[in-house]
């Protein structure tokens, strides 16, 4: 079992990640350092380890504001890190994984992290995606602090959008903030088709077609937690959330 810290720079206070914490979770060291020196440079606090059991442990003293996980990590895996972790505190996880196995992106999905990307990636991309997955968290915090009111009912689907919960047939649904974030841009027009890139876009603030696979599996985890038949796909555009003729 390992981890390591790495410190920032003097200069981060006037970089857009200052103060932010980052915990790097990694078992090969180049990856590691390629992705703890382009975080350091965007001025964020960075924390490594290269095993599952150091991972939580040190998520649990550390208390990092986000999570890069790889799934593949001796000890356990990354899918059990983020469990442990995710029942310690909710906090946003980026998946990494070597293989372009949907199973695996919507196992992830489906264990709580909010976004993933497979190797071989660009650091350029992994730092933007980065800012969006937090700047996702910052806006959902300022949401549930000055919420909108009332209930939104589409049947038999219930959005709170106060309490930022979910209801199917009177039953809550847990939903990740990601998942949550890309059921209410669904439902602000429903029945209107929204293609990938407009969704990419609202939800994840990220306008490069080549994140349009993210959309796709998160679209199969909402599927599985509210109901396959409400998410409808309009092939070669993008989804609509179907509502209950009236």
């Amino acid at each position: 079992m390992e981890h390591t810290q790495t410190s920032h720079n003097g200069n981060s206070a006037a970089t857009p990640g200052a103060q932010r914490r980052v915990l790097v979770v990694e078992d090969d060291t180049t990856i590691v350092e390629a992705i703890s020196a382009r975080l350091r440079a965007e001025g964020f606090l960075v924390q490594t380890a290269t095993d599952g059991p150091a991972a939580v442990d040190t998520a649990e003293a550390w208390q990092p504001d986000l999570l890069i996980l790889d799934i593949m990590l001796p000890g356990f895996d990354g899918l059990e890190v983020c469990r442990r972790v995710q029942a310690q505190r909710p906090v946003p996880v980026m998946m990494l994984t070597a293989r372009d196995d949907e199973t695996d992106m919507l196992v992830g999905l489906g264990v709580g992290a909010d976004d993933y990307m497979t190797k071989p990636f660009s650091m350029r991309e992994l730092a933007a995606r980065v800012h969006v997955l937090l700047r996702r968290v910052e806006r959902a915090a300022l949401a549930a602090a000055t919420p909108r009111s009332g209930i939104l009912r589409l049947g038999e689907l219930e959005i709170d959008h106060a309490q930022r919960r979910v209801r199917v047939n009177a039953e809550d649904v847990h939903l990740t903030p990601t998942e949550f974030d890309l059921l209410v841009c669904l439902a602000n027009t429903p029945r209107a088709v929204l293609s990938r890139e407009q969704l990419l876009a609202e939800v994840w603030d990220w306008a490069d077609a080549s994140g349009t696979r993210t959309v796709d599996s998160h679209i199969k985890a909402l599927r599985r937690k509210i109901g396959a038949e409400r998410i409808r796909t309009v092939h070669g555009v993008g989804y609509a959330l179907e509502t209950p003729t009236p």
